[in-house]
C-alpha cells in the first residue's frame, strides 16, 4: 500500500524535514506513527498524499510512484487514499448529510446514488440520527466522525489519519479509535499520526513507527 525508500525531504527555509526514511505499511495494517511534534510526521503524510514530492527518494502509495507521478495521476492516487485531518475540514454552514454528499458530488458519484450513498456512509459512522444536524451544532467528536465518512467517500484503500483526536476528549477520542478499528477490521490499511503516546500505548496491538528530528528511529515489526 505505501513504501517510502531512503526518502528525504529539504525546504528552503525550515532545512531538513526528513531524512533518508525508510518504511512500508502493508494490506489492512493498522501503523501508529509516532514522534514528538517537528520529527516529521505531517511531512511525511503529505508525501503519501502526494501532496508535496520528496526532495530524494521515492514514495510509493498503492502502485504509483512519486518519481512518476503526472498532475493526472495524483488525482488517482488521492481517490484511493482517504484523509482525515485534526481541524476537521468541514464546510460551515452546511449539514453533515451536505458534507458527505459534496465529497460524492466531487468524485463523480451518480446523483442519483450521492444521497442514499451519503446516508450509509454516515450509518457506517454511527451519525445518521445527526445528518440533517448543521456542523456548527455537532461536538467535536461528532464533527469528526462526519470528516471519517467524507474520507470514505471513495471506498478507499487507505486512510490516512493525521492527529485526529488531537481536538477531542477523552471519551471522543475513544470513540474515534474504536471506529478507526472497526473500518481497519473490514480490510483497510490505516496509517495514524499521533504525538500521543498514552493513545499509542492502550491500542498495543497496531504497529508503531517513531520518527525524531526528521529520521526514523523506531519501527515495531522490527523488533
Amino acid at each position: 500500500m505505501i513504501k517510502l525508500t531512503h526518502v528525504s525531504k529539504q525546504y528552503p527555509r525550515k532545512g531538513l524535514a526528513l531524512d533518508d526514511v525508510s518504511f512500508e505499511v502493508g494490506k489492512g495494517e493498522f501503523v501508529f506513527l509516532t514522534g514528538h511534534s517537528g520529527s516529521g510526521k505531517s511531512t511525511t503524510m503529505r508525501l503519501i498524499h502526494m501532496a508535496e514530492q520528496p526532495t530524494s527518494g521515492e514514495v510509493r502509495v498503492t502502485g504509483y510512484s512519486s518519481a512518476a507521478v503526472s498532475d493526472r495521476d495524483i488525482w488517482k492516487v488521492r481517490r484511493r487514499v482517504g484523509y482525515v485531518f485534526q481541524d476537521f475540514r468541514l464546510l460551515p454552514g452546511r449539514s453533515a448529510l451536505d458534507n458527505v454528499a459534496f465529497a460524492l458530488e466531487v468524485t463523480g458519484s451518480p446523483p442519483k446514488e450521492i444521497v442514499p450513498r451519503a446516508q450509509r456512509l454516515l450509518t457506517q459512522v454511527g451519525l445518521l440520527p445527526r445528518a440533517g444536524a448543521d456542523v456548527s451544532d455537532l461536538s467535536g467528536g461528532e464533527q469528526q466522525r462526519v470528516a471519517i465518512a467524507r474520507a470514505l467517500a471513495n471506498d478507499p484503500y487507505l486512510l490516512l489519519a493525521d492527529e485526529p483526536t488531537g481536538n477531542l476528549d477523552e471519551r471522543a477520542t475513544r470513540g474515534i479509535m474504536d471506529l478507526f478499528w472497526e473500518i481497519n477490521a473490514k480490510g483497510m490499511a490505516v496509517l495514524m499520526a499521533t504525538h500521543d503516546l498514552e493513545l499509542v500505548r492502550s491500542f498495543s496491538q497496531a504497529a508503531v513507527i517513531e520518527l525524531d528530528q526528521g529520521k526514523l528511529v523506531y519501527d515495531s515489526r522490527k523488533g
